[in-house]
């Protein structure tokens, strides 16, 4: 298989050659839970090459690769982009923009983002902050809102470089469900649909957490701590859970202002779900261990019909796309796409 070289003189105006701490590796060292990119270290930076997102959209480039870039967020962050091109000559149906859950990163979901390439998507992925390749302290967040600024900023940026005649839809899994859901529930940006994927409604805090929610914020809100997710309950698949655990983009930390986004963010998102009005679909885990489907039951119960579709998938694990047999999950996203783009 064919790769290229890293270049940033082929980036579109809102890319910047990407800063480092000691120790981090570049985008073009990213390694991959699935599909066959070479992203070692030891690969040789001839061999790779960045494609601006705009091009992908304008001129169909080949998807046998995705493309590793970054962007300076408004504080100064930056922001690790990864985009999936179409092939050639396919219609643009639309583009989705990815948001991942907590302690992983965007490389994660290569899978996902080349059945919607097949499909006639173009797909965004980035790593949320302090997440994956992006900046920041691995679980921290500076702000309360920081998540949501950052997507604001990805939106921003994608929309400049597409049609204004294009749907963007936001893809969130878990804490990137929860972002998303979250975004969409405030307004902040317009989108044209929304898909949340086992979404962080409700934590399932026992009583001790929630108190430690409460106040460890309050006195030591970038303390990061243990997040205490068992990788053994991402998946049924023991390739997939083996493949978490050796990803050394993978981490377990989380700090108190981003558990109380958590802890808070769910309960107000479903407190909305009655006035809904954004075209959503939501899918998510009844043996899910990791966040407690009953938030997202919530959601569903109390989100207009007509609006919010639903699906539980009662025996899978809280990584819906990542599950032994992940076919029925694919087939109802293709469906709900299908029906509306």
């Amino acid at each position: 298989m064919a790769k290229a070289t890293l270049s940033h003189d082929t980036l579109p105006a809102f890319f910047t050659p990407p800063s480092y701490p000691e120790g981090r590796s570049s985008p073009a060292t990213r390694g991959m839970m699935c599909g066959s990119f070479d992203r070692s270290p030891n690969f040789p930076d001839e061999a790779r090459q960045l494609k601006p997102f705009q091009q992908s959209l304008s001129d169909g480039l080949m998807n046998t690769e995705s493309t590793l870039s970054t962007f300076v967020a408004s504080d100064g962050d930056n922001v690790a982009i990864q985009d999936w091109p179409l092939d050639p000559g396919k219609t643009l149906r639309g583009v989705v923009v990815l948001v991942h859950g907590l302690g992983e990163h965007a490389g994660r979901y290569d899978h996902v983002a080349r059945q919607l390439n097949n499909w006639g998507f173009a797909v965004r992925g980035y790593d949320q902050y302090g997440h994956g390749e992006s900046g920041g302290p691995r679980g921290g967040l500076p702000t309360d809102n920081r998540l949501l600024d950052d997507l604001a900023d990805v939106i921003d940026s994608t929309r400049a470089r597409m049609d204004a005649k294009t749907p963007l839809i936001l893809l969130g899994h878990s804490l990137g469900g929860l972002v998303a859901g979250r975004f969409v529930a405030l307004a902040i940006r317009p989108v044209e649909a929304l898909v949340m994927s086992s979404p962080a409604l409700d934590p399932g805090l026992n009583a001790v957490q929630k108190l430690l929610v409460a106040v460890l914020p309050k006195i030591a809100p970038n303390l990061r701590v243990g997040n205490g997710l068992d990788p053994s309950l991402i998946s049924h698949d023991p390739a997939v859970v083996a493949a978490y655990r050796a990803d050394k983009l993978v981490h377990d930390r989380i700090s108190g202002r981003l558990a109380r986004f958590i802890a808070e963010g769910g309960p107000a998102t479903v407190a909305l779900a009655a006035t809904w009005k954004l075209p959503t679909l939501l899918m998510y885990a009844g043996a899910d261990k990791l966040v407690n489907p009953a938030g997202s039951r919530a959601f569903a119960a109390a989100a207009p019909k007509l609006v919010v579709s639903s699906r539980c998938f009662e025996t899978l694990y809280h990584e819906i796309f990542n599950e032994l047999q992940p076919a029925p999950v694919f087939a109802e996203l293709k469906k709900w796409l299908d029906a509306r783009f």
